[in-house]
């Protein structure tokens, strides 16, 4: 059976401009989340970075959240 390849259009996608969308959040006053599922409609690049910080959300998010509490577990 082949080997599934490795997800690199993601690193592709995030690493060309990172942080921008999450800048223009703030700048709004909102989260990034809040801030995304407003714009996913939105025409253009604005929507286009809306729609991929949704799929970020889904395959990213709180990676950091289980490994501090995976970590935390360990040392008791």
């Amino acid at each position: 059976m082949a080997k599934k390849r490795p997800r690199k259009w993601m690193s592709k996608a995030f690493g060309k401009h990172p942080g921008r969308f999450t800048r223009k959040a703030h700048r709004a006053g909102k989260s990034v989340s809040e801030y995304a599922k407003e714009k996913e409609n939105a025409p253009g690049a604005l929507g286009k970075e809306a729609r991929l910080a949704e799929i970020g959300k889904r395959y990213g998010g709180g990676r950091h959240k289980r490994r501090i509490a995976r970590r935390g577990s360990r040392r008791r």
